[in-house]
């Protein structure tokens, strides 16, 4: 009789653990037995929105194409999508709608550095998965966050220190003028350009930061001009490089300049706005992808773009520049979902996320991040431009910048 007694009160505790299992599992945000919620979000109006428009469109057609192919673990991706207008207070109140109101599972989103860094107090405290689109963010990256995972294109440490490698491997320079801006986005980039120039012993940093909003680039093109760099390499937004590149083509700059990335959202528009082709005519700009769009391995992204958005294809302009950086970071998503298994929560995609490494196809390097270091990409290409044709330099260069915890 006692034992009887016995086995029926384990029986009832093995149900109770059962039914709190079921409980634990539908008390998780945004997760049902046929749907996963996932909160998306770039700037898709206003002066910034070359720089998400198209990476959200990427994002959105790879999501569907997951769909198409049955989901993950039998689970369709529902999308909520939110315009933060590359401004840090809309993203922030994106971030706060997605989570307390649509109660989305995890977020993927940012086209802008200083906005996404603006959402990190609030989802820590939320502890939400968030996993930018293509903002560098390292405000939010370094030191580490558990829930914050980004820089899908390149982190802005890596950008600095990539570029100087470039100038240094490749054009041969020892002396390099370097404009940044003047703000925590510049002071990223520029801390990894003067670790990377101590890697080459005799190599100078002549650097001129400027304001985010400037309207006169008089000022630094003369300093620059007379420092007499071998290069100069601008780390701006793409506004006051195409002010900074026009006054040193009308001061008759002719050495070579290098633009970062972040620079070059519409190369259509930057011809114009240097006021045409000659203002480039040794002229170079920075890429995180693995291929120029005709190349073979880039041709299944845009022949996706293409048939998702076929009248988007066919306007001047688009896709954009940074369409494919939308790939990698939905991607990494879907990976992270794979491994979380067939009952996800939370906890489980970010123990998943800290240990990837993903090779995306799509991007100059691997996704790799560990527990200590949260930027997925750190390599980049770069092409020589004339205002009409873009070709290829042969390798790859990386930053050797890390971040150590002080």
């Amino acid at each position: 009789m006692k034992f009887n007694t016995i086995k029926k009160a384990a029986l009832c505790l093995a149900v109770a653990g059962i039914g709190l299992g079921q409980a634990a599992q539908a008390a998780e945000p945004g997760i049902t037995d046929t749907t996963i919620k996932i909160g998306l979000f770039s700037p898709l109006s206003g002066p910034g929105m070359a720089y998400g428009f198209d990476v959200v469109n990427a994002a959105k057609m790879y999501y569907d194409k997951i769909n198409k192919e049955g989901g993950i673990h039998g689970r369709k991706i529902e999308l909520v999508v939110e315009d933060t207008r590359c401004n840090a207070n809309d993203l922030v109140a994106a971030v706060k709608k997605l989570v307390e109101q649509d109660h989305v599972f995890l977020l993927n989103g940012g086209s802008c550095s200083s906005a996404v860094v603006a959402a990190k107090e609030f989802v820590e405290r939320a502890k939400v998965p968030f996993i930018m689109l293509n903002a560098s963010g390292d405000g939010a990256l370094y030191p580490p966050s558990k829930y914050i995972y980004g820089a899908f294109s390149i982190s802005q440490y890596a950008v600095g220190g990539s570029m100087v490698e470039f100038a240094v491997d490749h054009l041969k320079a020892k002396k390099i003028g370097y404009i940044n801006h003047d703000d925590a986005y510049g002071t990223w980039n520029l801390t990894a350009a003067k670790f990377q120039a101590k890697q080459h012993p005799g190599t100078t940093l002549d650097v001129q930061s400027v304001s985010p909003n400037i309207n006169d680039a008089t000022a630094p093109v003369l300093k620059e001009r007379a420092a007499n760099p071998d290069v100069l390499l601008l780390t701006t937004y793409a506004r006051p490089a195409a002010l900074i590149i026009k006054k040193a083509h009308q001061l008759g700059w002719t050495k070579p300049i290098v633009l970062a990335v972040n620079g070059t959202a519409d190369l259509t528009q930057l011809v114009e706005n240097v006021g045409g082709p000659d203002a480039l005519k040794n002229f170079y700009i920075q890429d995180v992808v693995a291929g120029l769009p005709d190349d073979p391995k880039m041709k299944w992204v845009y022949d996706m773009y293409k048939e998702y958005y076929p009248e988007l294809a066919a306007k001047p302009g688009h896709p954009q520049s940074y369409m494919a950086y939308g790939i990698p970071p939905a991607m990494t998503v879907v990976q992270a979902l794979k491994d979380a298994g067939p009952e996800p929560t939370r906890e489980k995609v970010l123990a998943a996320l800290e240990h990837m490494t993903l090779d995306t196809g799509v991007m100059a390097g691997p996704i790799q991040f560990t527990p200590t270091d949260h930027a997925g990409q750190k390599a980049a290409i770069y092409l020589k431009f004339d205002g009409t044709n873009k070709d290829l330099i042969p390798g790859v260069f990386k930053s050797d910048w890390t971040y150590t915890a002080k």
